[in-house]
């Protein structure tokens, strides 16, 4: 399978109870998604709480993850932010062992304009030592990437080779894979719809729910990728009502109470998230078949 085919995986980020990273779980969680098949992992993304950690812990949590994974499946680092200098600063200063892109989602809360977007990426192309993988998810970040921005990135920087594309927009959709390069990735940032937007030619997805279910996910993502959208479909509707669980009460509260059922890690996050409510675990519950 190429590079950046298939299912990533967004990770969470583990925490003791006292808030602080949890690294022996960090290992457990990255065997567990290996161990399930997935094609690839992101260290640090949204889903890994990263506005809460600081640049310290990043840096530690980078490293742990690096050597734990070993080069046994391909490895992307989140770096991102509202504030150009600095995402370029952090991208620098990035130790790349271990790794083999970056993701950087488009600036929250400044809401950019399309130029801005387009300069803003500009200089994170020309600064970063290895490939990078846009991501559009206007639902965080208050702002989407146009198709027109996208495409025109992917044409003017060689090492701008993907996007996650989490708008959910499908007329901004099929205008990028309409007008996109050949080889530009389109990669799936929205679980309930990646059977859909593999039809329109997305390569996989960066998923949230395969962090629970990796074997089930990723299963049914490489059918879809083989044309056997009927084989998926039975996958694909039964996973419907834990995915809907999993973003409920926000991300990542969902999947690490998934995860806490499973032994994997447990479900502390950083304020400000909180935990899912009672009604919403038990749920999750029984989609898991803990209880019935």
């Amino acid at each position: 399978m190429n590079k950046f085919h298939g299912t990533g995986v967004a990770m969470v980020t583990p925490f003791q109870a006292n808030g602080q990273v949890d690294y022996d779980a960090l290992q457990k969680l990255i065997d567990h998604l290996i161990d399930g098949g997935v094609e690839y992992l992101v260290s640090l993304g949204t889903t890994g709480e990263s506005a809460t950690l600081g640049k310290e812990e990043k840096k530690q949590v980078f490293a742990f993850t690096a050597k734990a994974v070993n080069k046994r499946v391909l490895l992307v680092a989140g770096i991102a932010g509202n504030n150009t200098l600095d995402v370029v600063a952090e991208i620098k200063a990035f130790d790349t062992t271990g790794y083999d892109a970056i993701l950087s989602a488009s600036p929250h809360y400044n809401k950019p304009t399309q130029a801005g977007i387009y300069q803003h990426y500009k200089a994170i192309a020309e600064a970063a030592p290895l490939p990078i993988i846009l991501y559009n998810v206007p639902s965080r970040t208050g702002t989407s990437v146009s198709a027109e921005t996208t495409v025109r990135l992917a044409k003017d920087f060689k090492n701008i080779i993907g996007i996650k594309e989490a708008s959910g927009n499908f007329e901004l959709l099929n205008q990028l894979f309409r007008d996109k390069p050949e080889d530009f990735l389109v990669i799936s940032g929205d679980d309930p719809i990646s059977l859909q937007m593999i039809a329109m030619g997305a390569v996989g997805v960066i998923s949230v729910v395969g962090n629970a279910l990796p074997r089930e996910f990723s299963n049914m993502i490489r059918k879809c990728l083989a044309g056997d959208f009927k084989g998926a479909l039975p996958s694909h509707y039964s996973i419907i009502e834990f995915t809907r669980l999993m973003f409920a009460e926000g991300s990542p509260a969902g999947v690490k109470s998934a995860l806490k059922q499973l032994g994997v890690c447990g479900d502390t996050l950083r304020l400000p998230l909180v935990n899912v409510g009672a009604d919403t675990e038990e749920r999750i519950k029984v989609q898991l078949g803990v209880v019935k």
